[in-house]
């Protein structure tokens, strides 16, 4: 029985898990250094605190980060395990692998054919700030009020009106506001997600945007652009002609097919329908990658909604993201996510920024034994998620916990009370670690899960 409640209970775990990622571009979702930062720094020392999040120490008021102070309330749950990667900067280090990889993704969109008398039509911005408006991050990009991609459970707040972008579509509203027509966005986005291999609560994402005008649309289509009194289809928008659509979608999907081919040489590729709530059409882009379907970034025909509230009422447009990690570690052989924030001479001394893309390969430098621990605890608050756990774990254990898994779960059939058991990997990336230091970090651990997120040890 326990276990059909386990399988249960992952499965709407999962379903979940889907129905919040459903609003955002496919990424590596996104512990942490125990180093201090100098120009971003928490006033707190607890794990965070406020709704499906830890619960920090109430007379921390204020948050710090990027030199800014913000009010906590009952929202706050960033921890300061993650305001300690803001100021890493990892795009700016021209040989790092993710820094690479945007460089040839810039340069596809420098080529002559993106060029209008000799200037390219693509602007790049890297400096967007991270921190952002729930407005900014959900409500431009229609993503519903009750959609559960908002839940505190998967977003680190600052407070009920500042958070940390969760995808670099925040910022789309913003650039096409300033006049841009088509542009570059890359940056670090955070999420509170579970620790594995491909999973890291900081990570970063490239947003893609071009706008048409009526004119450009009218030398595309020989037609009109916007329909009247028409009805939403899976091919096109009620606002949109199924003309528009196709010819939109059409250089979309051209455009997208030879950035993969830039990146990944000849290809197999196949587009996938999907939905996002700030496009549609909508596809996903997949490639046939050493046997196996792999994909590769999230796209669509933009929501004229989106466009008409930023003053380009009278365009059309299209966007795309991807994840730089999610391709960098296919591209270069890179087995763990944590290795991007590696300062390890063996890892960093293998990217050159200026190799060509196709000979970079990572080769291992090492393999270190994993040392296996396990945790159980009863549940009384209905706010627990297990994203405030892994959280903890990140906050205690930084970059030595490799894997959490859910490896029991079930009610008890008298008191109704929950029960929980994780699994947790731990392992170096540079070191054998000995199992009386795991021992210290797991007792460390079991302390702080039962103070900051109102658990019962077993």
């Amino acid at each position: 029985m326990r276990a059909l409640l386990l399988t249960a209970t992952s499965a709407r775990r999962v379903v979940a898990r889907a129905r919040a990622r459903c609003c955002y571009w496919r990424s590596s979702s996104s512990s942490t250094s125990s180093s201090t930062s100098s120009s971003t720094s928490s006033t707190s020392s607890s794990t965070g605190a406020g709704a499906g999040g830890s619960s920090g120490d109430s007379s921390e008021r204020v948050l710090r980060v990027l030199g800014q102070e913000y009010a906590r309330d009952n929202m706050s749950n960033v921890t300061p395990a993650v305001v300690q990667r803001m100021d890493a900067d990892l795009l700016s280090q021209p040989s790092h692998p993710l820094a690479i990889l945007l460089r040839h993704i810039e340069e596809y969109f420098q080529q002559d054919q993106f060029r209008h008398f000799g200037r390219c039509i693509f602007s790049s911005h890297r400096n967007m700030k991270p921190v952002v408006t729930p407005q900014q991050n959900f409500d431009s990009l229609l993503i519903p009020q009750d959609h559960p991609s908002r839940s505190p459970s998967d977003n680190y707040y600052l407070n009920k009106d500042f958070m940390l972008r969760a995808h670099t579509s925040a910022h789309q509203s913003e650039l096409i506001s300033s006049g841009l027509n088509a542009f570059i966005c890359s940056g670090d986005v955070y999420r509170r997600d579970e620790i594995d291999r491909s999973h890291y609560p900081v990570f970063h994402q490239t947003e893609g945007v071009r706008l048409f005008s009526i004119d450009e649309v009218n030398k595309m289509t020989g037609s009109s652009v916007f329909a009247q009194h028409a009805s939403r289809s899976p091919e096109h928008q009620e606002s949109h002609t199924i003309t528009t659509a196709q010819a939109v979608g059409r250089d979309l999907r051209t455009t997208l097919s030879g950035l993969v081919e830039h990146l990944f040489g000849p290809v197999e590729q196949r587009w996938v329908d999907c939905y996002f709530p700030f496009t549609h059409p909508s596809w996903e882009l997949e490639i046939l990658f050493e046997g196996e379907w792999l994909e590769v970034l999230g796209c669509g025909v933009m929501e004229q909604e989106i466009l008409d509230a930023a003053g380009a009422d009278n365009k059309v447009g299209w966007a795309f993201g991807l994840g730089l990690e999610r391709l960098a570690m296919v591209l270069f052989g890179i087995p763990d996510i944590r290795l991007f924030w590696s300062k390890d001479p063996r890892f960093l001394s293998q990217f050159k920024h200026d190799a060509p893309l196709a000979s970079i390969k990572f080769k291992p430098f090492s393999k270190y034994p994993p040392c296996n621990k396990d945790i159980s605890f009863w549940i009384d608050d209905d706010a627990f998620s297990d994203n405030s756990f892994t959280d903890v774990v990140r906050s205690v254990a930084g970059d030595l916990a490799e894997h959490v898994a859910l490896i029991d779960s079930f009610t008890h059939p008298k008191t109704g009370r929950r029960s929980r058991t994780f699994r947790i990997v731990y392992r170096s990336m540079d070191r054998t670690v000995t199992n009386e230091e795991i021992n210290e970090i797991q007792e460390q651990l079991r302390k702080t899960v039962a103070h900051e997120l109102h658990v019962e040890l077993r």
